[in-house]
């Protein structure tokens, strides 16, 4: 996406809009922001795509990978123990930002780059 189409899309979110307020909503009925989770530590390997979500993990920088290992032990405890963490503490709808799907999208177009070289 062009740099102008991206600026476009960012300045069109409106916090009073009913799509925002509904996104919003559902991000908060989910499970997930109450563990401390983030929308991106909940992407599962599959078989078919485990080598692009391994691939843009070994690329994300030690802390990011630190972060989101205990975030992730931590929802897995609170599971086991059936407890939530305080509203404060709360993942917040408004920074939770992608963190991996800008990898993994890189990822995808790096194998399919290398596909279209092999096969030439």
């Amino acid at each position: 996406m062009a740099a102008p189409a991206r600026q476009a899309v960012k300045q069109a979110v409106d916090k009073n809009s009913l799509w925002y307020k509904v996104c919003r909503w559902y991000y908060y009925k989910s499970y997930f922001p109450e563990l401390g989770l983030r929308k991106e530590d909940i992407i599962v390997e599959t078989p078919v795509t485990g080598p692009i979500i391994k691939e843009a993990l070994r690329r994300l920088p030690k802390e990011e990978i630190d972060a989101r290992n205990f975030r992730i032990l931590r929802a897995n405890q609170l599971s086991m123990m059936k407890r939530v963490l305080p509203r404060d503490q709360w993942t917040v709808y408004e920074e939770d930002g992608p963190y991996l799907s800008p990898l993994i999208k890189e990822v995808k177009r790096e194998m399919e780059e290398r596909k279209l070289w092999d096969s030439a």
